[in-house]
């Protein structure tokens, strides 16, 4: 995983690499079957064969086997191989290959509710709400809505609307709630965006009534 504009690091560590000479290697890193990201042939870097998009965004680190990939974007997401062939007499052999899969993380702001609501709140009419978050990725799982009063929570889970910007591809989503005006008791609401399991969710200030 690596957040949006940071560096991504890419492995291709190998046992015995640390007995092995460079100047005795290529290795090469590759995206899908056609994209050729970097080129290491016997100690010395190649651009030819590297596919424009990657043109000086590549760093090898030679003593870690790791490929670090400059300000990456969300298209760079996807499965990278690494090749590493060991000189030998005819053609270089292949001694190791290994794969890897880049996640690209963005961080969504924080949700925030607002008022859908005109005029004096009135007991037993309806308060309408929606509560909003933008700039992440990858997409999000959905929003719940938490009601607390009087040391009871109640939580509600509405349609979550989704749009994607065409450029950025960053997200952004809005959902609505709609419930009587609590009366005679403070009634906090909040908003909770669930990032899936690996990222955990973020919440809105709460709204007290």
């Amino acid at each position: 995983r690596s957040f949006l504009n940071h560096t991504a690091y890419l492995s291709c560590y190998f046992p015995n690499s640390q007995k092995t000479d460079i100047k005795d290697l290529r290795v090469f890193w590759q995206k899908g079957a056609v994209e050729v990201v970097h080129e290491v042939n016997y100690g010395q870097e190649k651009h030819d064969n590297l596919s424009p998009k990657y043109i000086n965004r590549t760093k090898m680190d030679m003593d870690k086997w790791t490929l670090q990939l400059l300000n990456a974007g969300i298209v760079d997401e996807g499965q990278y191989k690494c090749i590493i062939q060991q000189r030998d007499k005819g053609s270089p052999k292949v001694i190791h290959t290994s794969e890897c899969l880049l996640h690209i993380i963005a961080n969504y702001s924080q949700p925030e509710i607002a008022w859908l609501h005109t005029g004096e709140l009135k007991p037993n009419e309806y308060l309408n709400l929606s509560c909003s978050s933008s700039g992440g990725y990858p997409e999000p799982k959905q929003m719940t809505w938490l009601i607390s009063r009087e040391n009871t929570t109640r939580t509600l889970t509405h349609h979550m609307d989704i749009s994607q910007d065409a450029v950025t591809k960053l997200y952004s989503v809005t959902s609505k709630l709609n419930i009587t005006v609590p009366t005679n008791s403070l009634t906090n609401i909040s908003c909770l965006l669930h990032l899936g399991e690996q990222l955990g969710s973020l919440v809105s200030v709460p709204l007290g009534i």
